[in-house]
């Protein structure tokens, strides 16, 4: 079965929208109106909707940190996660966990980073040397 996972949420401004999903997590634009816009978000739709952000409280335990959930995310291949990493940093972004290792030299060795989008939106990204391995015990 092929598929796209499909996430609508709110955020209060269109345009800033635009400039954090297009131009800094590099995300092409697709179909919009004067109250949504849609984003290919690594090859996934999200709709971003005029609205209240959803509420998040920060409980999800990632190691020593607590991260906010609900949260959504995308989990890349390590160079294009680096990548991504690099543009965040550079457009100034603050994390609420830093670009960082975890489980090194274990099952699910992964390079993790959370932040929020402008509006609140927590997201996650991960990153595994292959895509192959993000289910391995």
């Amino acid at each position: 079965m092929k598929s796209l996972f499909h996430l609508a949420f709110n955020v209060t401004d269109l345009d800033t929208a635009r400039r954090f999903y297009g131009d800094v997590m590099g995300c092409r634009e697709g179909r919009s109106t004067d109250t949504w816009v849609d984003f290919d978000f690594f090859n996934h739709q999200i709709s971003l909707h005029l609205g209240t952000p959803f509420k998040t409280e920060r409980t999800g335990h990632v190691g020593d940190h607590l991260v906010p959930m609900p949260h959504l995310g995308v989990i890349l291949e390590r160079p294009d996660w680096q990548a991504l990493a690099d543009r965040l940093q550079a457009a100034g972004t603050e994390f609420v966990l830093p670009p960082q290792l975890r489980f090194a030299g274990q099952p699910g060795e992964q390079w993790t980073m959370f932040f929020c989008d402008p509006f609140g939106n927590p997201i996650e990204v991960k990153g595994f040397e292959s895509l192959d391995t993000v289910y391995q015990a």
